[in-house]
């Protein structure tokens, strides 16, 4: 049970005046269902089934990895009546899972292990230790994988240990590992901090997924080759081992906030820029698996691109990837949101539909369950989207799965496009930097209506761009299911970017006036100060430290917020009602590009007071005055995501 103390009064912050996120959400979410459906894969009343790794066997039964450590292999796994038999149970945290040779291989926190059952009575009796590595004991030594390559070498991410920011506290932490199936390691890349998903394309190149956090700006995807250097430094201080494919120490790696990640890559030749950026709140917040779509137009018109699952916001993003000058960049766009829970894994059932796997414990979701198992079934039908983005010397040009209103697609203002990105340095996460709009200045349409061209002047190398074609229909008349890409732009066609500069006004890293959060003791309270002196701290698992606070009406309160977590969050003050903290939390979602001016809090009169956006070990301090009206209020974190769990009850008295 978590204490109560006495508090006064309270902050909350969130909003937009627009349509309501719940309405926008639930109206997306219907759209999507009439081409890619969501059904549920039965799981008994008593299994715990919080997937970390899928695989499926030679006999087409499904084998499931959890967390609590056990395996479980699913037979029918497709029908209404699947059949549920536990293969293997003991093992620590197991985040992956593969299939080869008659047996499953797994990373266990310490070690990758391989499963087998040696008597066919469908109960694991082996359980070998491939390769080990050391433990810290911190609770964020997560381990991923494996991947197995077509030689049969394995692939495994280690997760750097958090201690206030991350770190490599044991031998590898942070690196991308290469294991032989006889236990042969060699360390292939570092820099990563916290590598959930990662896979392997068709020409055998390897990319991963990062978590946004200290000297990660946003969500991103990298392309990983050996003695690349991903941009976390820790992982660096193991380079002097003979085995490292790379020298770089971590006092090579400077704080320098003036810095992206692209232009710092200018001057370090190991570190490498990403190939896809993830727009952080916007396309998501923990990205986790990587998909490629390998069913030959069997699961849609998008073959050979990538499925990229996002734990913290349920859902699944698309994304097109083209490699320009040797160099893997694109486009990433929404796809299907709506799972039960956090997505983790995903992988191609039999029937060329997607098996999607779900956790949620401790990493808080937009998906209320724990944890689920579910599948997205392709209809038949075919979605009016933007199938690709193609990047050119002065432009971009775009594909669609349907032929477009010609007319309308002519039309320059149907575009929108602005870039920005993020900075690189040590300080968790990061706002978005130097935003400003770039402008269409000629559009040509295909014959066909499926490809138009468009001449852009304002592109930025080393920035992403943002295009929305909100207006757009196709020639039936459809909106497009998703009117906005994520172009990562990193090389041109030729080398040399010819898309006309133009000075145009920059749209964000604004000074935003925001009344409502007083970080001064007013001056009116003279030299008593404050009525009440009250701190609330945060733990594990989206949460705030108190269930409920108490205060007196029209009181004088400091309030502090300490972040001990590993997240960033705020506290936002709002009006009573059982449902008003979830909607200021979904006027924060939908607040976009905006957001982290605005510190995610809304401008609603929903808000009564709030903080800005405090990162992990950082702390905060407010002035307010309570309400005058005695009820129940409430606090809630509306950093994107988190109103759905991080809230506290207030009581004015």
């Amino acid at each position: 049970m978590q204490k109560t103390i006495t508090l006064t009064a309270l902050v909350v912050f969130f909003c937009i005046g627009q349509l309501s996120f719940s309405q926008s959400k639930s109206s997306i979410i219907k759209k999507e269902a009439k081409y890619y459906k969501i059904v549920d894969v039965p799981i008994p009343k008593d299994v715990i089934l919080e997937v970390g790794g899928l695989a499926l066997t030679d006999d087409d039964k499904l084998g499931v990895s959890t967390r609590r450590g056990e395996v479980w292999l699913i037979d029918k796994p497709n029908s209404k009546t699947p059949i549920y038999n536990r293969y293997a149970h003991g093992l620590h945290e197991a985040l992956g899972l593969a299939y080869k040779d008659n047996g499953f291989y797994l990373s266990q926190r310490g070690e990758l292990t391989r499963l087998e059952d040696k008597n066919n009575d469908g109960v694991a009796d082996l359980y070998k230790t491939i390769y080990s590595w050391p433990l810290s004991g911190n609770y964020h030594d997560y381990s991923y994988g494996p991947k197995i390559l077509d030689n049969d070498d394995m692939l495994v991410t280690l997760n750097l240990s958090w201690i206030g920011y991350g770190a490599s506290l044991v031998k590898w932490r942070g690196w991308l590992l290469k294991i032989t199936p006889e236990g042969e390691m060699t360390p292939i890349a570092t820099g990563l901090r916290s590598p959930a998903g990662f896979s392997v394309n068709n020409e055998g190149d390897i990319f991963y997924t990062e978590n946004q956090g200290d000297w990660v700006g946003s969500g991103r995807m990298t392309h990983l080759e050996k003695g690349d250097f991903a941009g976390s430094p820790e992982g660096l201080k193991w380079t002097d081992d003979p085995k490292s494919p790379l020298k770089l120490k971590p006092e090579d790696i400077k704080d320098n906030s003036g810095f992206t990640l692209y232009e710092y890559a200018q001057k370090i030749p190991e570190l490498k820029a990403p190939a896809i950026w993830f727009p952080h709140t916007i396309l998501g917040i923990s990205t986790s698996d990587i998909l490629y779509d390998t069913t030959q137009g069997k699961f849609g018109p998008f073959e050979g691109q990538q499925f990229i699952g996002d734990q913290g916001h349920s859902k699944i993003m698309r994304v097109y990837m083209e490699k320009i000058n040797g160099v893997y960049q694109g486009a990433a766009f929404p796809f299907v949101e709506g799972f039960s829970s956090g997505v983790l894994r995903m992988i191609w059932g039999s029937d060329n539909n997607m098996f999607v796997g779900m956790t949620s414990r401790g990493w808080a979701s937009t998906g209320k369950k724990e944890f689920g198992l579910q599948r997205l079934v392709w209809t038949g039908k075919t979605p009016f989207e933007i199938k690709t983005m193609k990047v050119q010397n002065d432009g971009f040009i775009l594909e669609f799965t349907k032929p477009v209103n010609k007319k309308m697609a002519r039309d320059l203002s149907t575009y929108k496009l602005s870039t920005f990105t993020y900075k690189y340095h040590k300080k968790y996460g990061s706002p978005i930097i130097d935003q400003q709009n770039a402008m269409v200045h000629k559009a040509d349409v295909s014959e066909d209506g499926l490809t138009v061209r468009l001449t852009i002047h304002g592109m930025r190398l080393g920035y992403i761009h943002q295009i929305e074609i909100p207006t757009l229909k196709s020639t039936s008349g459809e909106l497009l299911l998703h009117n906005t890409g994520y172009y990562t732009l990193n090389e041109v066609p030729g080398g040399e970017l010819k898309s006309h500069q133009m000075d145009l006004p920059k749209t964000s890293g604004k000074v935003v006036d925001q009344p409502k959060r007083v970080n001064t003791m007013p001056a009116s309270w003279g030299e008593k100060g404050a009525d009440e002196k009250l701190v609330i701290g945060t733990v594990p698992g989206l949460k705030y430290d108190v269930e409920e606070v108490t205060i007196n009406r029209n009181s004088k309160i400091q309030l502090t917020l300490n972040n001990n977590d590993d997240m960033l969050h705020n506290i936002v003050i709002t009006k009573p009602g059982e449902k008003t903290p979830l909607k200021v939390g979904e006027m924060a979602l939908n607040l976009g590009l905006d957001g982290p001016d605005l510190s995610y809090v809304p401008f609603s009169d929903l808000v009564l007071f709030h903080s800005g956006i405090v990162g992990p070990e950082s702390n905060e301090t407010i002035y307010f005055t309570s309400p005058n009206e005695p009820g129940e209020y409430w606090i809630v974190c509306t950093f994107p995501g988190h109103a759905y769990t991080m809230r506290t009850k207030l009581i004015v008295k």
